[in-house]
C-alpha cells in the first residue's frame, strides 16, 4: 500500500489559503485540503518574537507526491520562507486511503 501524508501550511488569510489550496487540489498533487481559521501563531521571526492570526492549510496526499507537492507549495505561496511540513498518515479507513491515492493519481502525458 502506498504510505500517506498530511502536509501543513499557513497563510496570511483566507482568501490567500482558498487559491493556494485550489491550485494545489486542481493539479492533484493533495486528494483535498482543509483550511483552518483564523488560528493565532506565537514565534520567532527574524531574530525576534511575534504573534499573528494565519489560517493554516492541511493537505492529505500520498508520500511520492511529496516533492512535486512542496515544490508547487514554495513556488505559488505568497511567503518568502513558509512552512511546508508533513507527516505519515499511519492509519486511516481503506475507502479513505484509496481514495487519496486514487485522487492524486498522476494524470497520464504529465
Amino acid at each position: 500500500m502506498t504510505d500517506f501524508l498530511q502536509v501543513a501550511t499557513a497563510t496570511e488569510n483566507r482568501e490567500e489559503a482558498e487559491k493556494l489550496a485550489g491550485s494545489v487540489v486542481t493539479a492533484r498533487l493533495a486528494a483535498g485540503a482543509q483550511i483552518v481559521g483564523p488560528v493565532v501563531s506565537v514565534f520567532w521571526h527574524q531574530g525576534e518574537f511575534g504573534t499573528g492570526e494565519e489560517w493554516q492549510l492541511l493537505f492529505k496526499t500520498r508520500a511520492d507526491r511529496y516533492a512535486e507537492l512542496e515544490a508547487h507549495l514554495l513556488e505559488h505561496h505568497p511567503w518568502k520562507n513558509p512552512e511546508v511540513s508533513a507527516v505519515p498518515i499511519v492509519a486511516g479507513s481503506d475507502a479513505y486511503l484509496r481514495w487519496v491515492e486514487r485522487t492524486t493519481e498522476p494524470e497520464s502525458g504529465n
